[in-house]
């Protein structure tokens, strides 16, 4: 049996940069309980903003690489996730006030070494 829901996650997928596609399917279920675990241990609310955030600071941590707001942006718009820069901007200060992740001096953003440990258990 086809579930159209099924099918418009594949197209998102499918039209997704690389790093956004660090995790799919079922895993995706699985990575965002994990994020949730990570806020939770950080003393942070869940949110859709936070968890698709998150989850692309991991992705491009997988591949050995720091992403800016602008890079953050555009993979999420390149998953249909509807967020406005600035709402992505302020969400990236949160959780650097957080010390969930970190700002590096080439002003881009990456998971502070415990929060990366957090999720790859």
């Amino acid at each position: 049996m086809h579930n159209s829901a099924t099918a418009t996650s594949a197209v998102r997928v499918a039209r997704a940069a690389p790093a956004a596609r660090a995790v799919t399917g079922d895993g995706e279920r699985g990575n965002n309980e994990q994020i949730k675990e990570l806020l939770r241990a950080y003393g942070l609310r869940t949110s859709l903003i936070r968890l698709k955030v998150i989850d692309a600071l991991h992705a491009a941590a997988l591949q050995g690489r720091t992403i800016g707001v602008r890079g953050v942006h555009a993979q999420l718009a390149d998953l249909d996730v509807p967020l406005s820069f600035l709402s992505v901007r302020e969400v990236l200060k949160r959780l650097c006030a957080e010390n969930l992740i970190s700002l590096a001096s080439d002003k881009t953003y990456c998971l502070q070494p415990q929060a990366r440990a957090l999720l790859e258990r």
